[in-house]
């Protein structure tokens, strides 16, 4: 290599780009070194000047003082590169979906990397970097259900269509119960983990003081919430819990009651007898998530039931009662958001994967 620095020469489109690699925030750290080295030099510093300048050696700022001179900002770039050849073949993929899709070796019950890396033949990394790439998470799991009803479509559009467009002059209210609520009394405090976070403790053992049930109505236009504690779910208890939702109605004002498949949601011909204004939906079978009150039931389980301490069954109910009476001061109805609805919800199995 030749003792002289070689002089270098820049158009103003490659001055720009020099410049955008050296002070870009987003820039590869080897293009952002090599581009201030080329600056340095275009100022007429000499090699020697540029490396004690940036901390580098002489030897490489003449290495990409040379490779600007010939390709531009261009030859500032890596030269394609062979890389370390492949261990395994393309048929890694579907080699590891297929045995995805058949039963665990014997042992485990699930897949976990280990035995899959192991049952194909492949390193661990290899066989993660697949399943990454699929989006498949083997320690993840979610439960599902699917609706059998024949009439689903059918349903679900009546229900749907009460959320969305509802007829005049007329109430919607999503009922249901929340059966079995446990009065668990136990020790809680913040605690300090071995990583320095502080976090919520609760003891490990805990005292049981019985069970409630909660009947709960949601009136849909406005979001507010009618409930009732009792000690049993049974048919006569269902049917008091109605009479306190209705006691308020005009007999003439029109009531659309949506409902699951609960034994004790059926069979109340006689109570509807009594109150001709009154409408019952039914959800599909496997299908009560289309009732909007258990989005409620989902809320009232974060703020007051997870993780907390109940001294008996009184302190329950009055707990539940103070949240109700909290959460109707800014009480609003929800949206259906929900584009579609299906009886099934399951898609990108691995079997359409594979395919």
């Amino acid at each position: 290599m030749s003792r002289v620095a070689v002089k270098l020469n820049c158009t103003e489109e490659e001055q720009r780009q020099l410049e955008k690699w050296a002070n870009g925030g987003k820039v590869e750290r080897r293009l952002h070194d090599r581009a201030k080295i080329i600056l340095c030099c275009l100022q007429g510093k000499t090699n020697l000047e540029v490396a004690a300048e940036l901390k580098v050696s002489r030897f490489t700022v003449a290495k990409w003082r040379e490779r600007f001179s010939v390709k531009g900002a261009k030859g500032l770039s890596d030269r394609p590169r062979t890389g370390k050849p492949k261990k395994y073949g393309v048929n890694l993929r579907i080699t590891i979906l297929r045995a995805l899709e058949g039963p665990a070796p014997k042992g485990p019950s699930t897949w976990d990397g280990k035995t899959l890396a192991k049952a194909v033949g492949a390193s661990d990394d290899a066989v993660w970097r697949i399943l990454r790439k699929e989006g498949i998470q083997l320690q993840r799991c979610r439960s599902w259900c699917v609706s059998t009803d024949k009439e689903f479509t059918k349903k679900s559009a009546d229900i749907i269509g009460l959320y969305l467009n509802p007829p005049e002059n007329a109430l919607v209210i999503c009922v249901d119960e929340k059966a079995s609520i446990q009065a668990i009394e136990r020790k809680k405090g913040y605690v300090e983990t071995s990583s320095g976070k502080i976090v919520q403790g609760m003891k490990s053992t805990y005292k049981r003081h019985g069970v409630l049930n909660l009947f709960a109505a949601l009136t849909v236009a406005t979001g507010v919430v009618k409930t009732q504690t009792t000690h049993q779910k049974k048919r006569p208890d269902f049917q008091v819990f109605l009479d306190r939702v209705v006691e308020e109605v005009d007999p003439d004002q029109k009531v659309h009651i949506i409902l699951d498949n609960y034994c004790t949601h059926k069979r109340n011909d006689d109570w509807l007898a009594k109150h001709p204004n009154v409408f019952f939906h039914f959800t599909p079978t496997s299908a009560s998530w289309l009732n909007q009150v258990e989005i409620w039931f989902g809320i009232l389980s974060r703020k007051v039931l997870k993780n907390g301490s109940f001294e008996n069954k009184e302190s329950l109910r009055e707990k539940i009662e103070e949240f109700i009476e909290v959460y109707h001061q800014g009480a609003k109805p929800f949206i259906w958001r929900k584009q579609e609805v299906k009886g099934a919800q399951l898609k990108n199995t691995i079997m359409n994967l594979c395919n």
